[in-house]
């Protein structure tokens, strides 16, 4: 069964605004507010995360609300940026 056809959590009845969140849902969510939380600690706007990191600014929006989660090879580059950020960053201008 794919992570779209779980409901991680159930609507609330009460509340005719409120949806049912997918398990892919969550997941989406989830690396969303990590990248969030990556990229505040480090003190930077979307925009200013996007150029340094060289990561399109529409991707960065896109994966910090949980509309796309990030393919693998980008999963693992914000691992490399969380634990060496001010190394990327000078990687990436002397290039």
């Amino acid at each position: 069964m794919n992570k779209e056809a779980i409901i991680a959590i159930p609507a609330d009845p009460t509340d005719r605004d409120d949806g049912a969140v997918s398990g892919a849902g969550l997941e989406r969510g989830m690396m969303g507010r990590r990248i969030r939380k990556l990229r505040t600690s480090l003190g930077l706007s979307q925009v200013e995360f996007a150029e340094r990191y060289s990561i399109p600014l529409a991707n960065i929006r896109q994966y910090e609300i949980g509309r796309t989660l990030p393919p693998a090879a980008v999963r693992a580059y914000l691992r490399v940026i969380e634990a060496e950020p001010e190394h990327v960053a000078e990687l990436l201008q002397a290039a």
